[in-house]
């Protein structure tokens, strides 16, 4: 992979992951955890992510035909699945589970975990993400292979680093501000599921 090949794969990852966009998602995500906690599951979700991004770079097309799965299913799944935290997103029933919990005196670690989903699949790794790294993938040498993980790597790297700057987001937001971002960002939710399901239904088409 040359150097142009590179940026032009990294350009592509950072459009399509787009860690800048997610860190207000991940900031209402995980609003009213610790900063250790927030720490924990920013990193759960990255590995998480990179581990799947890796996979499918690896196998490719294989793995979803072993299991009888095309690219536009997996879409209108994912898609599906994100609706679902949109609309917990919109009606605050996130907040109130975790309110509920708080009053049970249950322990941080009991709350929502939202490092694997909606975080690392499909936020992160999503369709777009996993279709990309098969393409870099397909035909690729060995270490132009290498070098699109790698690419990957420093990408992920940066959503890490991005969603770090929560904790400040959320202190320069305050409660009503933070409120009404999640109830904005559960309606760009809601509007990029239906997204990847008319994606999906159009590769079928």
């Amino acid at each position: 992979m040359s150097l142009a090949e590179a940026i032009t794969a990294f350009t592509a990852l950072f459009v399509i992951i787009d860690p800048v966009g997610l860190t207000p998602i991940f900031t209402a995500l995980t609003a009213g955890m610790s900063p250790a906690m927030r720490r924990r599951i920013a990193f759960r979700a990255c590995a998480i992510a990179a581990g799947l991004l890796i996979l499918f770079t690896l196998a490719g097309e294989a793995v979803l035909g072993f299991l009888g799965i095309s690219m536009p299913a997996f879409r209108i799944a994912g898609g599906l699945l994100l609706f679902l935290t949109a609309l917990e997103m919109l009606f605050e029933k996130r907040t109130k589970r975790r309110e509920g919990q708080a009053e049970g005196h249950r322990a941080e670690e009991h709350l929502d975990d939202p490092s694997v989903f909606p975080l690392a699949l499909p936020l992160i790794a999503g369709p777009g993400a996993i279709a990309t790294m098969i393409l870099l993938a397909d035909g690729a040498a060995p270490l132009a292979l290498g070098q699109a993980i790698g690419v990957m790597l420093v990408v992920l790297a940066l959503c890490f680093a991005f969603f770090n700057l929560a904790a400040p987001l959320e202190r320069l937001l305050g409660a009503v501000g933070i409120n009404v971002v999640t109830r904005l960002l559960g309606m760009l939710l809601a509007a990029l599921s239906v997204q990847f399901v008319l994606d999906g239904l159009r590769a079928i088409w």
